[in-house]
């Protein structure tokens, strides 16, 4: 290697020992380097990143945000690792893995209120509300996000969603203040939000969630309980177990993408270690060792059939990220 290049190496190596140290400073041993994201995803599936660091709270969110901001360093927010697909050559820059879980409940004279921290288990919170005899969040039971996620993606089951349900979410904006949008200020659509579409590069700026609200309504704790059953065991019957990203596509209007590539022959097959769900074809299920681009040619596949077969160009749930080359 020559003079420039070894020079260039030994001011990149300075500046990661840079912002190792900085970060250090406020979370310890919650930085790691160059980790795998694979343990940290549903699917069990994704390349390294660069830093990685756990935040517990809030506060913490906001200032391991701020940190990469004045670092100049990109960062991506992670929650149950659900309903995205992370690149073998992983993510540059930083990875949050979101776990402020803080929760909590007041009456407002017209129910209660329910103020969740961005990262709390929002399965965990529908339960949660059902044992209080509190209406609102029985559709999402058993639905793998964090409250953050579910915000940004919308969310939704069993004839509801976030759009329906949230009373206002806290956002970290690009000026690193934290505001108080109404849910019409959130642009919501189906299983998308204008934070969702800014994230993907069809907005403004990156804002992220650090807290949502739902107003929730006293209920028969019994007929919660039946209706939480009948939920369960709906997905029990139709979801596949084992480890997936959750449902790949979108439904498109008026149908199901599950039934499309389920009419298409698409239940079963098979590339590396990645399978579409002979239980759901929306489902694709990692048997073991399946890569990034396994998954990604599964879903090239899928995506050809049904538009070969039916005209109908599906549109990924899944979300891809990290980097594709």
């Amino acid at each position: 290697m020559n003079d420039q290049g070894s020079e260039l190496d030994r001011k990149q190596r300075t500046l990661q020992e840079a912002i190792v140290a900085r970060f250090r400073e406020s979370f310890g041993d919650s930085l790691q380097v160059d980790q795998s994201l694979s343990r940290y995803t549903t699917a069990g599936i994704g390349g390294p990143a660069d830093y990685l660091v756990t935040v517990s709270t809030a506060e913490e969110l906001c200032e391991a945000i701020t940190l990469a901001v004045r670092q100049h360093i990109p960062y991506w927010i992670l929650g149950f690792g659900s309903n995205v697909l992370v690149s073998e050559a992983g993510m540059r820059g930083l990875v949050i893995r979101n776990r402020a879980q803080q929760v909590h409940y007041r009456h407002d004279g017209r129910g209660v209120i329910l103020r969740a921290e961005s990262g709390a288990n929002l399965a965990s919170l529908a339960r949660q509300s059902v044992s209080r005899g509190l209406a609102g969040l029985v559709w999402a039971i058993g639905i793998p996000s964090t409250v953050g996620g579910a915000v940004v993606g919308n969310a939704g089951a069993h004839g509801s969603d976030i759009a329906r349900s949230l009373r206002m979410a806290t956002i970290l904006d690009s000026d690193l203040k934290a505001r108080d949008y109404r849910p019409e200020e959130m642009g919501f659509a189906y299983r998308n939000s204008a934070l969702k579409r800014a994230h993907r590069g069809q907005g403004e700026s990156d804002r992220v969630i650090l807290a949502a609200e739902f107003h929730l309504q006293p209920a028969p704790v019994d007929e919660l309980e039946a209706r939480a059953a009948e939920i369960a065991a709906h997905r029990a019957r139709s979801q596949p177990p084992g480890a997936s990203m959750g449902c790949m596509f979108k439904n498109p209007e008026g149908d199901h993408a599950g039934r499309l590539m389920d009419q298409a022959g698409l239940k079963g097959l098979r590339i590396g270690g990645a399978e579409i769900s002979s239980v759901h074809a929306n489902f694709f299920t990692n048997h073991g060792g399946a890569s990034a681009e396994d998954v990604r040619q599964l879903m090239s596949r899928a995506w050809h059939v049904v538009k070969e077969r039916f005209g109908v160009e599906l549109e990924p749930e899944v979300e891809l990220i990290g980097d594709w080359g």
